[in-house]
């Protein structure tokens, strides 16, 4: 589950605006990149558009905006490491973070993959650190012999549970941040679900009104919806809060404010989605899974486009909770990445010059990896054909393995680097065994459609 590459999304506009020298300033707004430049006729308009994740490129007032979305700090980021460009920093502009955010979401479905995929975004190196551990365990126990009770089990049991455990706590403080909100409050909100008092507690009340028994650990419905309150009430207290009390009291309400209503409303209401959606999803894949992991291989690399990968994230927790393992995401997008490794890898065999083929042999192995952007954005777009080879390869790569019943036991990064994600803790090799073949047989049949794809289409010109 890729994210985009902010660095490259840099180097693509700069280059586009005429390079480094040709750059005045650079400023940013909720949801634009603006640039002042020296020669206008340096500014390449369809070329910057053409940047993934550019979304339009609007000149105004002698003024270059580049709409990028809400996360367009993380690309100012990167713009500020360039040492010939004056950083200005941010600037306020609500008419046109309104008409962009009107046309990047437009839908509230889109806002909502957008915020989620936003919050996830960062826990990842979280999650892939600590499922990944799990597969270590299952490695130590069965085949160097480390006894559950030793030491060392222990330690490197406690990585992997702390890590699900303390989930709501690394989700507070990311959908916080997400909201421009406090960050440590939304962390604070996740770390009180925890609190032995409450979390799991039987007959507990709030001034008479009783509070439903949950467990937040490993939960994540629970936690956005408080901290999607908490921001509401956080931003209002700092509107209208005197500025000498807002280091108190603003915090201190409110918490005040937050805890309550989520023990009491959000908290119960999160929890009986992430039910619903378990059970729902899971039904889903038992009616038809071969169909259902083929959807997914075969989506994947639009998803990755378009941003939305990373919103499937609360699928895979709730799959997780519900079957202890993921038979249905992470399955698909498993042959999905590494057939758009494939896909890349043939393009640059039938690359002309030596600059695409560095870049395709360079995505092609990081899509094998697990990390398809470079290849989607770089390759797979760009040229077409390969996204219908990689598509090809990712779907019949995602039918097979819901044919075979592949399964991922712990959340990590779907591709050949994650092989231990698919040891099964009983013992038996045949998952892992399962998971192999299936990978390979998506980068065979990624990179053959590819390279005739490929073929046809060169003859043709």
């Amino acid at each position: 589950m890729a994210k985009k590459n902010y660095q490259v999304m840099a180097q693509g506009i700069v280059e586009k605006a005429g390079g480094e020298g040709n750059i005045v300033s650079a400023t940013h707004c909720m949801t634009r990149l603006r640039l002042v430049l020296r020669d206008a006729s340096k500014f390449d308009t369809d070329g910057v558009k053409g940047v993934p994740g550019v979304l339009n490129v609007i000149i105004q007032n002698g003024e270059y905006q580049i709409v990028i979305g809400q996360d367009v700090p993380d690309l100012y980021a990167e713009i500020q490491k360039f040492n010939g460009i004056k950083a200005g920093g941010a600037v306020e502009d609500a008419e046109a973070a309104a008409k962009d955010l009107a046309q990047d979401h437009g839908n509230v479905a889109n806002a909502i993959l957008s915020f989620i995929g936003g919050t996830f975004s960062p826990v990842i190196p979280v999650l892939v650190a600590g499922g990944l551990t799990g597969a270590v365990l299952s490695l130590l126990t069965s085949v160097f012999g480390v006894s559950a009770e030793s030491g060392t089990y222990t330690v490197f049991y406690a990585i992997n549970q702390a890590t699900f455990y303390f989930l709501p706590i690394f989700i507070g403080f990311a959908a916080a941040n997400r909201l421009k909100s406090n960050g440590f409050l939304g962390a604070f909100l996740g770390a009180i679900l925890l609190y032995s008092s409450i979390n799991g507690a039987e007959g507990l009340d709030f001034f008479g009104i009783p509070i439903q028994t949950i467990t937040y650990n490993s939960t994540v419905f629970p936690v956005i919806l408080g901290v999607l309150f908490m921001s509401v009430v956080y931003k209002f207290l700092q509107k209208h809060t005197p500025v000498f009390l807002k280091t108190i009291f603003v915090p201190l309400i409110t918490m005040l404010i937050t805890v309550p209503v989520t023990l009491i409303v959000l908290g119960p209401i999160g929890n009986t989605l992430g039910t619903w959606l378990a059970n729902g999803v899971y039904a889903i894949y038992q009616a038809v899974p071969p169909l259902a992991v083929m959807i997914i291989g075969i989506t994947t690399p639009l998803m990755v486009f378009f941003g939305m990968n990373n919103a499937t994230y609360p699928v895979v927790f709730a799959l997780m909770a519900a079957v202890n393992s993921d038979p249905l995401i992470c399955i698909g997008m498993a042959p999905a990445n590494v057939a758009v490794g494939g896909a890349c890898l043939a393009a640059a065999l039938l690359a002309k010059s030596v600059e695409e083929k560095s870049v395709s042999v360079s995505a092609g192995i990081t899509a094998l990896c697990g990390i398809t952007e470079p290849g989607v954005y770089g390759v797979l777009f760009p040229k077409t054909y390969p996204l219908i080879g990689a598509m090809i390869g990712g779907g019949i790569g995602g039918l097979l393995a819901g044919l075979l019943g592949m399964t991922q036991y712990v959340i990590s990064t779907p591709g050949f680097i994650s092989l231990p994600a698919y040891i099964d803790p009983n013992g038996s090799s045949y998952n892992l065994m399962v998971s192999l073949v299936v990978m390979i047989v998506a980068v065979v049949l990624g990179f053959v459609a590819t390279y005739l794809l490929g073929k046809r289409m060169q003859a043709k010109q």
